[in-house]
């Protein structure tokens, strides 16, 4: 059970196949099948959101969103929530913070791998110097939940202040 004020988040997906050409025959899926290439639905467990994915939209330019893309989307977000708590716990009250998160999937032997992820941010706030912003903003991304979650993964920062 998680402590008091926390909660267990429950996206769900449906199953995917193991393939390029999608899911398994058989299988119910949430999307629509074009041919044998399936569609899925990305269902998060709050309703906040909801998208399609697909092999085309992993690998190439096709509709939708992909695993890399949500990995990148939460640990943008958390890094940015992080950053925010840290600046204010310094006292300082930050007008802008802007994260995006450059997932790389590359193919390794036989299957694919996340091998990096590049935090790229620019803050917003007086008061503090760059010296002092860079240590606090390495201390975010050393204990951001995501990105301790992901610590197998090469993991690199650059922020930026920004008046």
């Amino acid at each position: 059970m998680a402590p008091r004020g926390l909660a267990t988040k429950n996206p769900r997906s449906p199953p995917a196949g193991s393939s390029p050409e999608g899911g398994r025959e058989g299988e119910e899926h949430a999307g629509t099948q074009s041919g044998r290439r399936l569609e899925w639905n990305h269902h998060l467990g709050s309703g906040a959101f909801e998208g399609q994915y697909s092999f085309g939209s992993r690998f190439a330019d096709g509709v939708g969103t992909n695993p890399e893309e949500l990995i990148g989307a939460a640990h943008a977000g958390c890094y940015s929530m992080a950053l925010s708590g840290g600046l204010t716990r310094a006292g300082l009250n930050p007008e802008r913070i802007a994260t995006t998160a450059k997932v790389h999937i590359e193919k390794v032997a036989e299957g694919f791998k996340i091998t990096k992820i590049e935090l790229e941010n620019e803050t917003q706030v007086a008061g503090i110097d760059e010296a002092a912003f860079q240590e606090i903003a390495a201390k975010t991304k050393a204990g951001c939940p995501v990105s301790q979650a992901l610590a197998a993964v090469e993991i690199t920062l650059t922020a930026k202040l920004v008046a």
